[in-house]
């Protein structure tokens, strides 16, 4: 056993115009990196499928999978949001990078794989069970924890967000679900200007100031975060990892660097192997400077498994 990773060509297919940092330009660039490091020959390959609508329908209505289905266009752009548009390969790809996370948790759960990171995109977590927004179509980590839970029957699963943004999509699905720990951190002020005000008991919910860099990060992870997740004893655990709180990405105003990632994947591993067999599953959620991305994956991904 060792770590899957799981990608999709389709998932490359998803573009939303040249100008658009959500670009299909971030797998490749985390495939340079996995490359350059030496570590691809240690990681274990697999092939998204594509979701089964019945799986996106335990987080998403109906009405908003119906939605978005009927928005793909047969050539050229279809606007959700202003930051957001479809092309004619949008759809197959949200259903692979959402069938990514099934089946890495599926094969985790199983034993087949000790965890997997699922290297995909359209990324997923602002997408809420009724609403595509910021780049994201259907929320991928969402989907895959309530699979975990009421496919799998687990008890309680953990959701950890090291994205710059507000995880509100995956917020709205699971807030005051007691199965649920969502742990986070995120810029704030800033978009989805979400996050910060009385959230559920379950969502530790931790705001930071623009230009926080590793250290601080690291001080609300050993003080606040850690303490949860041990109380809470997750059965399982999902990451929604973005990488752009890095220096050097201007989406975002935060100070990480790969070391710090690293970091946070060591804590999220040993809260894993103490209280859920080892189990996660880690989605690619931001990260759009193409260099900071693939060092920050590649980081993630030696902890995850072990390099």
């Amino acid at each position: 056993m060792a770590t899957g990773f799981y990608s999709h060509a389709d998932c490359l297919l998803h573009e939303m115009g040249q100008w658009h940092p959500e670009c299909p330009a971030r797998l490749q660039a985390i495939e340079d990196q996995l490359i350059a490091s030496r570590i691809d020959p240690l990681i274990e390959r697999e092939s998204a499928p594509l979701a089964d609508i019945s799986a996106l329908a335990r987080v998403h209505t109906q009405a908003h999978i119906d939605y978005i289905k009927s928005k793909a266009p047969s050539e050229g752009y279809a606007q959700i949001d202003p930051d957001t548009s479809m092309n004619p390969h949008t759809w197959q790809a949200a259903l692979r990078a959402a069938g990514a996370a099934i089946a890495a948790t599926d094969a985790v759960i199983a034993g087949r794989h000790d965890n997997a990171f699922c290297s995909v995109r359209p990324p997923g977590h602002h997408a809420e069970p009724a609403r595509a927004m910021g780049f994201c179509f259907f929320n991928n980590v969402a989907i895959a924890a309530r699979h975990a839970l009421e496919v799998h029957g687990l008890a309680r699963v953990a959701i950890v967000d090291f994205d710059v943004h507000h995880g509100n999509g995956t917020e709205a699905a699971f807030a005051g679900d007691e199965r649920v720990l969502m742990c986070s951190f995120f810029q704030h002020p800033f978009y989805p200007y979400s996050g910060a005000d009385s959230p559920a008991p379950n969502m530790v919910n931790v705001p930071v100031a623009a230009r926080t860099k590793g250290m601080a990060i690291r001080e609300l992870v050993d003080t606040i975060w850690l303490p949860r997740l041990h109380e809470f004893k997750p059965e399982m655990i999902f990451v929604s990892a973005g990488f752009d709180a890095h220096r050097e990405d201007d989406l975002g105003n935060m100070g990480l660097v790969e070391a710090d990632y690293a970091w946070l994947t060591e804590q999220i591993r040993d809260v894993a192997r103490r209280y859920a067999r080892g189990r996660i599953v880690s989605c690619l959620e931001g990260g759009y400077n193409l260099s900071a991305l693939g060092r920050s994956v590649v980081a993630h991904v030696r902890v995850l498994a072990e390099l």
